[in-house]
């Protein structure tokens, strides 16, 4: 089948849309630049059956068929947030210590995504953590070992992509020890090829070894593997000499999304789709707005039109996005979407075995907790405007009075801000000193001046205290001595669950 440039440069992009329904500017959108794919996000998300609607209407209107993706992660970074499992976090996954877990998750995860019409998960992260902060990473990576990353990520691999759902681990070559998040600035990462050999590529090249569909580069800068000292997104020794070329990965490169804030700190965004497509990318990612995405267009339109960028490079990656566009028969297979019925109990066993306990429990505590309960916990549903937050979550009272009733606790619950103020610091406080044993529910103290306030408060007020440490565990620097740190990696809701069972019955023995 020959292709008009017109159609060999659509099939370069995936493009998203803003809305729940498809409207004629849509439409117009992918007929004028004959993009090749769709990424969904969750404002494209109000219910399996909407979805459903939405994928035909878009796809019935162009009378053509759609590369369909989405981050479907796990933990934190879900889009699609019902007609699926909540799985825990990556760092949780990990510390389970098993691997065959992150087998059957990926097999649930197939079912349950191809019954929603997905076709590529942009997942897992198969970054690897180091002792340096990462502001982005943190709970989406496995872990610190190279090996346990690589161990864990090839088995979800191999098992979406033997259930029929291509995957596309991020973030090549490596960014689990970046400085700055690349979606608001342009990071820069001092890694050595020996470094990133050592650490930070074993998990992709395994994932290439195992026969992964795509995969994801990164947008930092990494000056001693690429002395221009361009993102890597830019970079064709990265991209094409070293992973096309050395490495050998005859997949589907894919771009990061090439409207976030580290890309627009380098180029415009027509200059930065030609670039990334110089570099070597086959897909490239133009997420949220139509007046960037049909830039991106025109700017490789022209650019091949010149013959500024290659023909010949243009139809191999027009043809490797076709293969696996057209490696999909089926728009949607399996049924109408539900969760998979073994998927809640994975989750919550990988869930239970993760919890740990990052200092020891004080005798009195225990005791305590035996009493009268406060328990202080965030206002998960101010999240909800950013990421997926279960609907049980939304309701933070409830949630905390139906958890802690079947084990005999009728705790005080207050729920303060993610950023609490003044006055609530104070009533957390008050409540804290009122109850014999107290447990707080902490959000990011290290990056949220006013958390690291509601944790001094409370702790010098309460009697006995227990930190449940909601996302990256890096809080556990801030507990002063005598309290209790505990996590479970995450706060999904079947992680919470753990925690709370872990201190009522684990430790104090309530049943």
């Amino acid at each position: 089948m020959t292709l008009t440039l017109e159609e060999l440069v659509g099939e370069r992009l995936m493009i998203g849309i803003p809305g729940t329904a498809v409207r004629d500017e849509d439409i117009r959108l992918f007929q004028d630049t004959r993009a090749a794919g769709l990424i969904l996000y969750r404002r494209n998300f109000e219910s399996p059956a909407q979805l459903v609607s939405l994928l035909m209407a878009l796809e019935e209107a162009l009378g053509r068929r759609l590369l369909v993706a989405t981050d479907h992660e796990g933990g934190r970074v879900i889009m699609l947030g019902e007609g699926v499992t909540i799985f825990p976090d990556n760092l949780a996954v990990g510390a389970a210590g098993e691997p065959l877990f992150a087998g059957h998750q990926g097999r649930i995860e197939a079912r349950e995504l191809r019954r929603l019409g997905i076709d590529l998960n942009l997942g897992p992260v198969l970054d690897v953590l180091t002792d340096l902060y990462s502001p982005n990473i943190g709970i989406r990576a496995y872990g610190k070992q190279p090996d346990i990353v690589a161990r864990y990520g090839v088995a979800r691999i191999r098992s979406m992509q033997a259930g029929g759902l291509s995957a596309c681990p991020k973030h090549f070559p490596g960014k689990g020890h970046s400085p700055l998040d690349a979606h608001l600035r342009l990071p820069t990462i001092d890694s050595t090829w020996a470094e990133m050999h050592a650490t930070h590529l074993p998990p992709f090249l395994d994932a290439i070894a195992a026969g992964v569909d795509c995969v994801m580069t990164s947008h930092p800068r990494y000056p001693r593997l690429d002395p221009s000292g361009v993102p890597a997104t830019f970079s064709r020794l990265i991209v094409e000499d070293y992973l096309r070329g050395e490495v050998g990965f005859r997949g589907v490169i894919v771009s990061d999304d090439l409207e976030m804030g580290a890309i627009g700190e380098t180029a415009a965004l027509g200059e930065a789709a030609v670039r990334a497509a110089r570099a070597g990318h086959d897909l490239l990612l133009v997420c949220h707005t139509a007046a960037a995405q049909r830039t991106a267009h025109a700017a490789l339109l022209e650019a091949y039109r010149t013959n500024a960028l290659p023909r010949k490079a243009l139809e191999e990656s027009a043809a490797r996005v076709r293969r696996l566009r057209e490696s999909r028969s089926a728009r949607f297979e399996g049924g109408p979407p539900r969760p998979e019925r073994d998927g809640e109990p994975l989750a919550k066993a990988m869930a239970t075995r993760a919890v740990t306990l990052v200092t020891p429990p004080r005798p009195e505590l225990v005791r305590r907790l035996n009493g009268s309960v406060a328990v202080i916990v965030p206002r998960f549903s101010d999240l909800a405007v950013r990421i997926t937050i279960e609907r049980a979550l939304r309701d933070e009272a409830g949630y905390v009075k139906s958890t802690f009733a079947p084990l005999g606790v009728e705790p005080e619950t207050l729920v303060v801000g993610i950023e609490p103020t003044e006055d609530e610091i104070a009533l957390a406080a008050e409540a804290a000193g009122r109850a014999d044993a107290t447990i707080l529910f902490l959000f990011d103290a290290h990056l949220y001046p006013a958390d690291r306030k509601l944790l001094e408060a409370v702790t010098r007020r309460a009697r006995e205290c227990a930190v449940v440490l909601l996302r990256d565990p890096y809080d556990a620097a801030l507990l002063p001595p005598g309290v209790l740190g505990i996590t479970a990696y995450g706060f999904r809701r079947c992680q919470l669950d753990a925690v709370i069972t872990r201190l009522l019955v684990g430790l104090a023995g309530r049943s």
